[in-house]
């Protein structure tokens, strides 16, 4: 593993066996955790977690693309600090200059007329604030969302959401789900514009013929890292506009340079959305969820009174302005890039040497490696994708997991990584499958 100049102190808290327990107690029975012995994380700095024993572990998963300029990095935590310890919160009916402040900086990142921001506390909060905006400005309620897609788990983005194993068996309405313009699985393999057809016969055939808008991902991430088929989007936002809806770019996991080509994921696709909604990277690691959309569509939100108790906390915005300057000052999307491309270099090579490895794909670093047992049939290797990733942990290297089927190794670490560490993982993954 690559040096670093970094030892955390001793950790004399509880066992992982005493934690589990009390998870296993008081805490809701659905949480999950990766590993058949699950790991107690005590320490973070940069791309790196430390373990209860001290261990140091390259993280490649960044708590599921969350953490952007690296675990407590030294900018971030102290304007955290000093705004707690100046005030800690107040409310939206006082003035404040930290969301005003972040508001602005974050509107200077967005093309067009994109220039007035909500803060919410997380992703699935800001798609349902953004979704709710759609349909009262074009006073339709139906949607058009893509299949495998993830906005989310609360009434409505779980609506938008298109995967069974994410869907509860309660009311969800107004949402269409198109065919998912998937390069490697699709119907239409990477032909961008057959996909987009099938938008406009949902328009045609599903709905009154109006809608109220599309809300996609540029690169589904708990999806299995699935980057939009080429040309994709550019005739979807045609047909949607056609039919008076707006159009929502989800960018809570591709957005804050991740993809190294461009700040926002869907400009890889050529085209500027009515709506962004943002999260994970926005705070790196605090809880903190925006939409930007236009002036003339926040109107909106005038009609009643919308109000949000926390979006817009003084130390949440604090560490936003403080992850936007760190990013801009470290050249962080220009690392994303440079990185990115090596590591998906190296991936491609195993690609190559594997059978296992269907599939290598993604923007930056935000890369997706996809493992089935016959390449022909694209059969999903689950049980060898849970034994890679335990292996790879044994050798110090965390990455994560996601795709319908879970068999897709998701590599989102912050974006400090190094060369270094991208050849350090790929080593890891190489030696792991030489002994399956």
């Amino acid at each position: 593993m690559p040096a670093f100049d970094y030892s955390p102190p001793p950790y004399t808290g509880p066992s992982s066996e005493d934690i589990l327990a009390k998870r296993k107690a008081f805490l809701s029975p659905s949480l999950f955790h990766f590993y058949n012995k699950p790991l107690n994380v005590v320490d973070g700095k940069m791309q790196y977690l430390f373990d209860d024993k001290g261990r140091r572990y390259l993280d490649a998963f960044g708590g599921i693309a969350t953490v952007c300029c690296g675990h407590c990095h030294p900018d971030v935590v102290e304007s955290i600090v000093n705004q707690v310890n100046r005030i800690q919160h107040s409310t939206i009916l006082y003035l404040n200059h930290a969301i005003a402040d972040f508001a602005e900086a974050l509107a200077s990142k967005m093309p067009g007329n994109l220039k007035v921001v909500f803060f919410t506390n997380s992703g699935t909060e800001a798609n349902e604030l953004a979704m709710m905006i759609a349909r009262l400005y074009t006073g339709c309620n139906d949607i058009i969302s893509l299949r495998n897609a993830y906005h989310g788990n609360a009434a409505g983005t779980m609506g938008a959401t298109a995967q069974c194993n994410w869907k509860f068996n309660v009311v969800q309405t107004g949402v269409h789900h198109a065919l998912n313009p998937d390069p490697y699985r699709g119907a239409f393999g990477a032909d961008g514009e057959k996909y987009a057809k099938d938008v406009q016969e949902l328009i045609d055939f599903g709905t009154s013929g109006h809608v109220a808008g599309f809300i996609s991902e540029a690169i589904q991430g708990v999806g299995g890292i699935v980057e939009l088929a080429p040309g994709y989007l550019p005739p979807v936002y045609k047909s949607i506009k056609k039919a008076g809806g707006l159009c929502i770019a989800d960018e809570v996991q591709a957005g804050f340079g991740r993809t190294g080509s461009h700040f926002w994921g869907f400009e890889s696709q050529g085209v500027v959305p009515d709506i962004v909604t943002m999260a994970k990277g926005i705070g790196n690691g605090i809880p903190l969820g925006a939409v930007v959309t236009t002036p003339e569509i926040a109107e909106v939100l005038t009609r009643r009174s919308y109000f949000n108790t926390f979006g817009g906390n003084p130390v949440c915005t604090a560490a936003g302005l403080a992850v936007l300057r760190v990013i801009e000052k470290e050249k962080l999307q220009s690392n994303a890039f440079v990185v990115g491309s090596h590591l998906k270099e190296r991936l491609t090579a195993l690609k190559d040497k594997y059978e296992i490895i269907g599939d290598v794909r993604g923007r930056g670093l935000m890369l997706g490696v996809e493992l089935v047992s016959d390449h022909q049939e694209k059969t999903p290797a689950k049980a060898e994708t849970l034994h890679v990733m335990d292996q790879m942990k044994e050798l110090g290297v965390l990455i994560g997991k996601g795709g319908f089927y879970g068999n897709v190794f998701r590599i989102t670490p912050p974006l400090c990584f190094t060369k270094e560490d991208a050849d350090y993982l790929v080593d890891a993954m190489d030696y792991t499958l030489s002994k399956m």
